[in-house]
């Protein structure tokens, strides 16, 4: 990506490419395999590493989702914010934390799901690929807060008119060019994942209502094939 004849296709065309798979592809798994819109929850074969890893996950990734969206809608009023160091301070050091938390649930995931024989044998190859998609955002995204800092400054200066271009179908790659190789590593990673979510998992984040997050502990009775499980 240091090359700049790769910059046209990885920050002008990719982007588009991703987002057509996304529209296309998620409308037709709903309608041509309905019943796989969800995350085929794996709690009743193991419970305990389960919690450990899908709550300090979820609540990590969507605090820091949220942080970028926030970047990206409002980013006169985030750099407003952003213009007293000590509300910097804690807006990074508490993003970066929940980015930590992320990583500490992905990893307990991964962990689980390679740990446990019953669950290896419903774990599928794409299942493997989006941990690695994930686990490679994840750590991208750490590194760039440690070694270009103050993220939520830059990305609103620099990112949030980069993207808004796409949105306007007339992508401003200048914006991008100078940026550090990490930091393009990461925005190629993230039209990657959303390349890839309607053949993944991922799906079920569409399905509405969605209250993972607040709702009681329940426990999901396994429909599938038992043998071998």
């Amino acid at each position: 990506m240091n090359n700049a004849t790769l910059d046209p296709f990885l920050f002008a065309v990719f982007p588009y490419v991703a987002l057509v798979v996304f529209f296309l592809m998620t409308i037709y798994r709903y309608r041509a395999r309905e019943f796989t819109y969800s995350s085929l929850s794996s709690q009743l074969l193991e419970n305990q590493h389960h919690f450990y890893g899908m709550v300090p996950f979820h609540y990590g990734i969507l605090a820091v989702l949220f942080g970028h969206v926030v970047a990206f809608a409002l980013p006169r009023q985030l750099l407003w914010f952003n213009g007293v160091p000590a509300r910097l301070y804690v807006l990074e050091i508490s993003t970066f934390v929940c980015a930590l938390l992320a990583l500490f649930g992905l990893v307990n995931l991964i962990v689980r799901r390679a740990a446990f024989p019953a669950l290896r044998k419903v774990t599928i190859l794409s299942d493997w690929a989006l941990f690695g998609l994930l686990l490679y955002q994840i750590v991208t995204g750490i590194s760039i807060a440690i070694f270009h800092p103050w993220g939520s400054s830059w990305f609103a200066s620099l990112l949030t008119p980069y993207l808004w271009s796409l949105a306007r179908l007339s992508p401003e790659l200048s914006l991008v060019a100078s940026m550090p190789l990490l930091v393009k590593a990461h925005i190629v990673g993230a039209f990657a994942i959303i390349a890839y979510f309607p053949f993944s998992r991922m799906v079920h984040v569409l399905v509405v209502p969605n209250p993972y997050l607040w709702r009681r502990p329940q426990v999901v009775r396994w429909y599938g094939p038992r043998v071998g499980v």
